[in-house]
C-alpha cells in the first residue's frame, strides 16, 4: 500500500511522517512520533486512553486515521504541563485521588481539559455524563469526579 506524507502540528511542533493510509493517529502518535502518553485500550473508541485534542477537541485518537490530522494542531497529554508545572487539570487530578494504576488517567485528564474549557461552571451531572466517555478499570470515579469539581473552582477563582 502507498504511503501519504502527514504533516502536522503536535503539542505545538511540525511534525512529518509517511503512513499507510489505514494507520491510526492513535498508532501514529505512538509508533512514529514517540508520545506514550497516549494510550490504547480498546481501538474501539469505548474506554477513551487514546483521548487527544485535534483543534482542542477530545476525540478519540483508535478511531481516526493518521491522514484525518494532516493540517491540524493536535494537543497530547504531554503537552498539558506548564514546563515543570502540573496543569490545574492534572493537579487536580493529583490532589482529589483522581487516579489509581495511570493507565486511563492521560485519556481522562485529556477529555476533561476540554470539557472544563467548555464548561467553566458545571453542575455534578454535567461532569458525570462528560466522564461518561472514559472507562477506568480501578474505579477512581469519585476521585475524578471531585478533581473535575476542583478544576473547575481553580477557572473561577483565577478568572475572578
Amino acid at each position: 500500500m502507498d504511503e501519504v506524507e502527514v504533516d502536522v502540528i503536535v503539542n505545538g511542533e511540525r511534525r512529518r511522517g509517511r503512513v499507510e493510509p489505514r494507520k491510526l493517529l492513535a498508532d501514529f502518535i505512538r509508533a512514529d512520533l514517540r508520545l506514550t502518553g497516549t494510550h490504547l485500550g480498546c481501538e474501539h473508541g469505548v474506554r477513551g486512553a487514546c483521548t487527544v485534542l485535534p483543534d482542542g477537541r477530545a476525540v478519540r485518537s483508535c478511531l481516526m486515521f493518521a491522514v484525518q490530522a494532516r493540517g491540524h494542531e493536535l494537543t497530547t497529554v504531554e503537552a498539558l504541563a506548564e514546563g515543570d508545572r502540573l496543569s490545574a487539570v492534572q493537579a487536580a487530578f493529583q490532589e482529589e485521588h483522581g487516579l489509581q494504576c495511570g493507565f486511563c488517567t492521560p485519556g481522562f485528564v485529556v477529555s476533561v481539559t476540554d470539557f472544563r474549557a467548555r464548561h467553566p461552571e458545571p453542575a455534578d451531572e454535567d461532569i458525570r455524563r462528560a466522564r461518561s466517555g472514559n472507562i477506568c478499570r480501578c474505579t477512581a470515579y469519585q476521585g475524578i469526579l471531585r478533581a473535575v469539581r476542583r478544576a473547575a473552582q481553580d477557572l473561577k477563582e483565577v478568572a475572578s
